[in-house]
């Protein structure tokens, strides 16, 4: 599918700037991509002004003068991390929303990826797959990123990422779709709410989403969410956020041994 082409809010002022970031492109020679704020302005970023100081990447180990601009030098950029936007080399909008999110707030972030998923540049399942592969090679934001994503899913009052992942599996294996954001039980004073919970059954489904690094406090919290729902009979099996979306032999596995009793 052909990705949309940007619109500048004001292309008769922008036709400088444009000339400008061309003329600093061709003197720098290639390989170098629009970056940061001057790229998420060519993008149309709802809030973005294009104006200099303008802002660049290049590959690591490349030290481009460029005086009076921002250059960013960046690592483990493929072929899927780089676009032409409105005739430039630019990053593409997924590794801008990756770079991003080591200095921009949870505010700016979010406007970041609801202009970008609303005008069609990246989609969540791919923003996703790339944060699976560059989060292994160690990236600061990450985790910010993830959280925003999520934060932002719950403003929109849908299912998570994560759910909309499971849900799709299980539709793909053909076992019956269960019941999502359930209460089950209760741990003191506050209701144990399960992500999924499959209906004449006892089988409750946690999904660990984006809780890379949890605390100690998290951690005994989770484990107290697990033993009240013992308690009161049911099974929890828990799914990472990769081995949901690579869809890992634990999730296949386990699915496949849980199908007899979820088919009736």
């Amino acid at each position: 599918m052909a990705r949309p082409a940007p619109r500048l809010h004001d292309p008769r002022l922008a036709a400088r700037h444009l000339d400008e970031l061309t003329a600093i492109i061709d003197r720098v020679g290639p390989p170098v991509w629009i970056a940061g704020d001057t790229l998420a302005a060519l993008y149309g970023v709802d809030g973005s002004t294009l104006a200099a100081p303008y802002s660049f990447a290049v590959p690591r180990g490349r030290a481009p003068h460029v005086n009076g601009h921002h250059v960013h030098r960046l690592r483990d950029v493929s072929r899927l991390d780089t676009a032409t936007v409105l005739g430039l080399p630019g990053l593409s909008a997924t590794r801008l929303l990756i770079e991003s999110a080591a200095t921009k707030d949870a505010r700016q972030l979010t406007v970041m990826l609801d202009s970008l998923l609303r005008d069609g540049f990246t989609s969540e399942d791919f923003l996703h797959r790339r944060i699976i592969e560059l989060r292994r090679k160690g990236r600061p934001g990450l985790d910010h990123l993830l959280a925003v994503m999520e934060g932002a899913e719950r403003i929109r009052g849908g299912h998570s990422f994560l759910e909309r992942a499971y849900l799709s599996y299980l539709g793909e294996i053909g076992l019956p779709r269960p019941d999502t954001q359930q209460v089950l039980a209760r741990r003191g004073d506050t209701l144990v709410r399960v992500d999924c919970h499959f209906p004449g059954t006892n089988i409750v489904v946690e999904l660990l989403g984006y809780r890379w690094h949890r605390t100690q406090e998290q951690m005994e919290v989770d484990a107290a969410r697990v033993n009240a729902l013992h308690l009161t009979g049911h099974e929890v099996y828990q799914f990472t956020y990769d081995q949901v979306t690579l869809r890992t032999s634990t999730l296949v596995d386990t699915m496949a041994a849980l199908a007899p009793r979820l088919v009736r």
